[in-house]
């Protein structure tokens, strides 16, 4: 049996969902210098779901309808994984926080072959091992290092958003519209983000910001609509035809896009280290995306005719 590729109409998608959560994270930096983080979430998900809200109106597509287990794994993801991967970046780094986010396509590689039954090629695992080698160079800082338990806390966010895949992977076919799906997720996920930060104020954390200009609160919606909005919508409308452990390939190129868009937005810069890790994470994503399948491999040597 030849092992899966990518659809070439499904590349469009991933990688602009790539890009906009990458952009989205480094348009989020500016807005957490005024908003608490768990604060900003319940922000940027209501702006996704107003964006989501008119945009379905506009194409005639009512709010609900989607199955519910597929609107529940909103609590799944982004609700619970964010909230651990807060908590751990607490007392770790932001560079530790990239790498071990690094981790879920693996862990998504594992998981679709295990559960999903998907037969991935020895040279996609390879190449994974590869592109995190990339993001090493790219995004690590050797003079920082992390607890323990700041790791455990995000590798448990990591595993939420690993696992959220598999489950949408096997349940979108049965929606009718992606976009219904995103919405009854997001909106399962501001209930729970709104309730963690009841929570926390209770509990007397911070979760009011003393102030917030229009560039803060600016800031606040696009990130929201890009991490949210653009970014899962086109992520499950990939996510629909393409199997779970190419699809997760273009996460490798997140942090890609953000240290772009640090560049752009921020005047960021990188050394010759991380621009090697950069080109090495585009090439082994390249690699792993227009490799030829077995069946092409195939069809380009006929098999002896025999004679």
């Amino acid at each position: 049996m030849s092992s899966p590729t990518l659809s070439r109409r499904d590349l469009p998608a991933l990688t602009l969902a790539a890009a906009s959560w990458g952009l989205g994270t480094v348009v989020s930096k500016r807005a957490l210098d005024e908003i608490p983080a768990l604060t900003l979430l319940p922000i940027q998900l209501a702006a996704s779901l107003v964006v989501l809200a008119v945009l379905m109106r506009r194409r005639g597509l009512p709010l609900r309808g989607s199955p519910a287990i597929l609107g529940r794994l909103g609590i799944l993801n982004p609700g619970l994984a964010y909230a651990l991967g807060l908590l751990g970046l607490g007392s770790i780094t932001a560079s530790l926080a990239v790498l071990l986010w690094a981790v879920e396509p693996l862990m998504i590689l594992v998981l679709a072959i295990w559960l999903l039954r998907e037969q991935v090629a020895p040279v996609v695992g390879v190449l994974s091992l590869v592109a995190v080698a990339g993001l090493v160079l790219l995004v690590y800082d050797p003079s920082t290092n992390g607890q323990w338990g700041g790791v455990a806390l995000a590798l448990a966010g990591v595993a939420c958003c690993a696992t959220y895949t598999i489950v949408a992977r096997r349940w979108i076919a049965a929606s009718d519209s992606t976009a219904q799906v995103v919405f009854a997720q997001q909106a399962h996920s501001l209930v729970f983000a709104l309730l963690v930060v009841a929570l926390v104020g209770i509990l007397g954390g911070a979760v009011r910001p003393m102030s917030i200009s229009a560039i803060g609160l600016l800031s606040a919606i696009i990130s929201g609509v890009l991490y949210y909005a653009a970014g899962y919508w086109l992520y499950l409308t990939a996510l629909r035809g393409a199997p779970a452990s190419l699809a997760a390939i273009s996460f490798y190129l997140i942090p890609v896009f953000g240290v772009a868009g640090g560049i752009l937005l921020l005047g960021e810069g990188l050394d010759p280290r991380q621009w090697a890790g950069a080109a090495i994470v585009l090439v082994a994503v390249l690699v792993i995306t227009f490799r030829p399948s077995a069946s092409q491999t195939a069809a380009a040597d006929p098999a002896p005719s025999g004679q």
